[in-house]
């Protein structure tokens, strides 16, 4: 008696189950590189955003340290910046520009383990 080609119920079962494991253990590594991603731009805007006020406080004869600095003031000092927006947080945060002698500010509060959207001191 001839035993007809193709596979089992169990054997696919089998195959089923071991893409399961092993989309189990991807898919929240994706996500996390997705989530580092995101804020490694953000803070990457904020380092733009820095530079920008440098920028500003140089060419302005009139800014001081402690001057409040917006977004429309140092929007002419970022590439790209079509309007006096500048640029935007992958999250949704919102960035505070702040005084020329602070680091700008990210409104995300990024979940526990996650990466902050912080500048680093020294930029």
């Amino acid at each position: 008696m001839r035993r007809p080609d193709g596979f089992t119920l169990v054997e696919i079962m089998i195959v089923v189950a071991i893409i399961a494991v092993l989309a189990s253990i991807a898919i929240p590594s994706f996500m996390k590189a997705r989530a580092n991603a995101r804020a490694s731009s953000c803070i990457n805007n904020l380092r733009l955003i820095d530079s920008a006020k440098q920028q500003y406080a140089t060419f302005s004869t009139s800014c001081a340290n402690s001057t409040v600095l917006s977004m429309s003031d140092i929007s002419t000092f970022i590439k790209g910046a079509a309007t006096s927006n500048g640029p935007t947080c992958r999250e949704g945060g919102t960035y505070v520009v702040g005084a020329v002698s602070s680091n700008p500010t990210c409104s995300y509060p990024a979940p526990a383990n996650a990466t902050p959207h912080v500048l680093s001191q020294g930029g």
